[in-house]
Formats: C-alpha cells, sequence, structure tokens
C-alpha cells in the first residue's frame, strides 16, 4: 500500500483523465468543480487516502469515495461514490 502512494505520488504530474473521463467523474461524484483532475489529485494526495493495485489500475480510497486509474497511462478511468 504504501509502495502505491509513493508510485503515484511520485507521478502526479502524469494523473489525468480524458473529455468523457471529465463528465463521468463530476455526473458520478456530483462535482461543482470544472477542475476534476486537480479534485482527484488531492485525495490521491491525502494522507488518508488508502491505495492498492489491483490488475491493471490503481485504486485510491477516501472520504467515501474509490478513484479508478490505469497503471500504465496515469489516465483517471472513473470515480464513484462507495
Amino acid at each position: 500500500m504504501a509502495e502505491g502512494k509513493q508510485i503515484l505520488s511520485d507521478n502526479i504530474d502524469k494523473v489525468h483523465t480524458t473529455v468523457m473521463g471529465i463528465g463521468r467523474i463530476k455526473k458520478n461524484l456530483e462535482l461543482d468543480t470544472n477542475d476534476v483532475v486537480e479534485y482527484c489529485k488531492n485525495k490521491i494526495l491525502d494522507k488518508d487516502c488508502t491505495i492498492y493495485k489491483q490488475g491493471k489500475n490503481w485504486y485510491c480510497e477516501i472520504d467515501g469515495i474509490k478513484i479508478t486509474i490505469n497503471s500504465y497511462s496515469y489516465t483517471i478511468i472513473t470515480a464513484h461514490r462507495l
């Protein structure tokens, strides 16, 4: 778990999403911000965030949400409320 947090922290500048991803994340999390990538990065970097890898994806859980990130491209695929 600590290793995953370190890997994502070291590569936080690579974390991004697609136009469709922005819409999906905003809808799923009911966000009122246009900068969903920055929102997700802040959640990922939070000391209370639990990060684990399953298959090809990283999963970041904090504050009742789960963010899914592709471990190769650092693309935020989606985010959901738990």
